[in-house]
């Protein structure tokens, strides 16, 4: 067998050094290797590539650049190494700018890292370019690059273009279906994604951590619970729940299935767990309501020394939100301004929600304003936030300034406008809103809005027109609505009409405890207490009990919780003596008992005392014990506000000096001077 020529020893000796230093990360060995090669006779297209690869993996992809430029003769090799070095820098444009100075033929792997380039750039011209250059050259079938063919059309939001694809090619790997979903997914288009699920389940039999991370995405978009177990179960199997993305998936997927214990479970199993797994969980949690153990969870993963970022902090500022945790909130801001994530679209998207449903809408305005930027969800949350605060004036400035910075309004963005309309009495601007604005942006009205608009039409007093409103546009069976309109028939005492709908609500909902109590609560106003032993009988025959008022205000880091008529607190004797103190004081300046909201047919004294001790008037004096002089005081209450608490609250905060704000299951009742937000409607 003839023996190698000493160039070829050469060579072989100096590729072996080059992967050596590059193993090792030694940059000097490797550029003296090169100075040495520049002065030798056999400098050829191996050594040049050898040189790019050993560049490019020391982290100096310039270097490689310059070495590819001076090559005098390029392969494809050459032009997949340097493109690839662009890659993994994230360099896309220029691993592109390539394609430019190619003088070779291009193979299946520099073509495949071109479309992933145009992918991750989002060019969908020149994506569309390489593709064609595939077909024609006979390597459209090849899978490295019908892969990335897919993953381009996915990532530049042409479904149709990607679903020719993936129907004109047989022989898909798990990459390929991976793709599909996550493309569908991320438009929204889950019909797309359900079939490409169902196709993958038939076909494909080895999975990796990104297909059960991809499918258990779809579940959780579709709360599909029954495939979710099932796709868990295969990953138990393979033991990839131990895995952090599939964990992290597993969590996510149970959490938007409601079932947030099953996602803790997950969460727990997992032997490492990062700041993904945790907000996975956090997230879990919030979306179920569990507030505080969301909180609670933030707290132990600092504990665990797990730093938050924008999405943990979006999703604990929201919990905030949800418990009306204004301190708890303001505290998280102080640690967002600490840490840098302030000014992230999510974080300051997440403040804004917190200080608006925690009754700070000052905050969230001056939140609002300081955005360096903001996307729709920011103008809805300034837009909602203003109409639940009563101030409907500054929703809509706030719905035309929107408009103004060429923001397209969203489903929400017009149910804030029509509550605003609803609280302005604007019908005329409503229905123009209704019927042509959303129409232009393409907007399909909901029974949110709907709902708005029969709000609307009761408070101006339109009651039978908003029963028509109600049957001609086939919301007859939202409950909310009727209830709407019966809470009208109370405040307007068409008692004729109010029964009508009560009677049509419990058609709806047998068992719907507040038609009751607002059917008792007309009878009770007429003085008809036979109407309101008959309606509490059927409340008892049917094993209905009207649930307790129960209101509750944050001191410090404690929450103290307080149910009408239970006199159980540990400081209950100052708080009586406060309310007496109060209730002598504001009879004083008109205060008279409204006993027709007590719906039980007794004396007018015991009647009395029964509405000094309803939950929101305590919560109310034990905030004023224990709070300074001239600070904002903020209830919640599980029920909507009584008409006599709420003539009492104004008038107290008249004799204090006080700004209180309730934010009852309605809304919030700004309280200032004796005036509130609601103007008294509610």
């Amino acid at each position: 067998m003839a023996r190698p020529c000493g160039a070829a020893l050469q060579r072989h000796a100096a590729v072996a050094v080059l992967r050596t230093a590059a193993a090792a990360g030694d940059l000097s060995k490797g550029k003296a290797l090169h100075a040495r090669l520049i002065t030798a006779a056999h400098f050829d297209v191996v050594l040049h590539n050898n040189l790019i690869s050993f560049y490019a993996k020391c982290g100096r992809v310039g270097l490689a650049r310059k070495v590819f430029d001076a090559m005098p003769f390029r392969n494809a090799v050459s032009g997949n190494l340097l493109m690839s070095a662009y890659a993994s820098l994230g360099r896309h444009k220029d691993s592109l700018a390539l394609l430019r100075v190619v003088d070779f033929d291009l193979n299946e792997y520099v073509l495949s890292a071109a479309v992933s380039a145009t992918a991750n750039v989002r060019s969908y011209d020149m994506g569309r370019q390489c593709h064609g250059y595939a077909v024609k050259a006979g390597l459209a079938e090849q899978r490295y690059v019908f892969n990335a063919v897919l993953y381009m059309y996915c990532q530049c939001a042409h479904m149709e273009d990607a679903a020719k694809v993936f129907e004109n090619v047989s022989g898909f790997d798990a990459f390929a279906f991976n793709s599909m979903i996550n493309g569908f997914l991320d438009r929204g288009l889950l019909d797309g994604s359900f079939g490409i699920v169902r196709k993958m389940t038939e076909e494909v039999e080895k999975w990796d951590y990104v297909s059960y991370v991809a499918v258990l995405g779809h579940c959780a978009s579709m709360k599909d619970f029954v495939l979710g177990i099932q796709v868990h179960a295969q990953a138990l199997k393979k033991r990839l729940e131990l895995n952090v993305y599939v964990g992290s998936a597993l969590v996510d997927m149970y959490g938007k299935c409601d079932h947030a214990h099953e996602a803790n479970h997950a969460f727990e199993v997992l032997p490492e767990k990062n700041v993904v797994s945790w907000t996975a969980v956090m997230t879990a949690y919030n979306q179920n309501e569990l507030y505080e153990d969301a909180l609670q969870l933030f707290l132990d993963m600092e504990m665990e020394g797990v730093q938050p970022n924008e999405f943990t902090y979006a999703v604990v500022l929201n919990s905030c939100a949800g418990l009306a945790a204004l301190r708890t909130g303001n505290t998280l801001g102080a640690c967002t301004m600490k840490s840098g994530h302030w000014d992230h679209l999510l974080v300051s998207n997440g403040l804004l929600n917190m200080y608006s449903k925690s009754g700070s809408i000052e905050d969230a305005h001056r939140v609002f304003i300081s955005m360096p930027f903001r996307d729709v969800v920011s103008w809805n949350l300034i837009i909602t936030g203003y109409a639940h605060h009563g101030l409907a004036k500054e929703a809509m400035e706030a719905f035309h300034s929107m408009l103004s910075a060429a923001v397209v309004p969203s489903y929400v963005t017009f149910v804030g406008v029509l509550s605003a309309c609803a609280q302005l009495g604007l019908v005329d601007e409503a229905f123009y809103y209704l019927n042509t604005m959303m129409k232009e942006v393409g907007i399909t009205p909901g029974k949110e809005h709907y709902t708005c608009m029969v709000g609307l039409l009761c408070r101006v007093g339109r009651l039978d027109e908003a029963e028509r409103f109600i049957v001609n546009n086939c919301i007859g069976t939202d409950v909310v609505a009727w209830r709407s309109l019966l809470s009208s028939c109370q405040v307007y005492k068409n008692y004729g009409l109010g029964h009508r709908v009560a009677e049509q609500i419990l058609q709806l909902e047998p068992n719907d405890i507040g038609t009751y109590v607002l059917l008792s609560n007309m009878y009770a106003k007429a003085n008809r207490w036979d109407g309101v032993v008959k309606v509490r009988k059927h409340m008892r025959e049917r094993g209905v009990r009207k649930a307790p008022g129960v209101s509750w205000i944050h001191l410090g880091s404690d929450v103290h919780v307080f149910t009408s008529e239970e006199k159980v607190h540990p400081q209950m004797d100052q708080i009586t003596e406060k309310l007496e103190e109060l209730i002598d004081q504001i009879k004083t300046i008109g205060y008279i008992p409204n006993f027709a909201v007590v719906l039980h047919d007794i004396e007018d004294e015991q009647k009395e005392e029964h509405l000094m001790y309803h939950s929101e008037k305590l919560a109310l004096a034990f905030g004023l014990i224990h709070t300074p002089k001239g600070a904002t005081i903020h209830i919640m209450k599980n029920l909507r506000i009584c008409d006599d608490c709420h003539v009492a609250i104004k008038l107290i905060s008249v004799v204090t000096g006080r700004k209180i704000v309730v934010r009852d299951a309605v809304r919030f009742h700004c309280i200032e001077g004796g005036v509130c937000s609601c103007n008294d409607y509610w």
